[in-house]
């Protein structure tokens, strides 16, 4: 062999190993490359792992305050259903009681009012708030009509009552 082509097996021979040294370099560092992507991905799927169940845990538990919500929601809604039918009940009872003459309804009459001019006698019954002034028996019908109204208002207050009790329940809970 001559030098020069010692020269140049030596440089092959060189090259080679760098290029054999550069690929096992290279094998290297794809394998902890890889590493590194596998424990990169394992700690991504254990924090969506986390995320997932805290987030299905709030769910349970936004789940568990609207059941609870709409649990004093319909105690709320039959003791207001409740509260409307007695007093539907009562202002039946009153109503046909008044019909039946069982009842009447009067008024107090101002003894001190000159322009009155009436001689109405004291009643005898002890059917009254007032006792011993004058008093005007109403109409049955007017007593009727006045009995409707009270009860067109008692229904209103009740419902007024309901919807406060239903605001209170909706409030409470998201201020907490």
């Amino acid at each position: 062999m001559t030098p020069a082509q010692k020269l140049i097996a030596l440089l092959v021979l060189i090259v080679l190993l760098m290029g054999g040294s550069a690929a096992g370099a290279w094998k290297v560092q794809g394998w902890r490359y890889g590493q590194q992507l596998a424990e990169q991905s394992r700690l991504h799927a254990d924090d969506l792992s986390a995320i997932s169940s805290g987030a299905a845990a709030q769910v349970r538990a936004d789940q568990d305050k609207r059941l609870a919500l709409e649990q004093r929601l319909s105690v709320s809604d039959q003791t207001h259903h409740k509260e409307l039918s007695d007093a539907q009940t009562n202002q039946a009872r009153l109503r046909d009681r008044l019909a039946t003459s069982d009842l009447r309804l009067s008024v107090l009459l101002d003894a001190t009012d000159p322009a009155s001019g009436c001689s109405v006698s004291t009643g005898t019954e002890a059917v009254g708030v007032v006792h011993g002034g004058a008093r005007a028996p109403l109409d049955p019908a007017h007593a009727q009509r006045i009995v409707a109204i009270t009860d067109a208002g008692d229904q209103g207050l009740i419902a007024l009552k309901a919807c406060q009790a239903y605001i209170r329940e909706i409030v409470a809970p998201a201020s907490l």
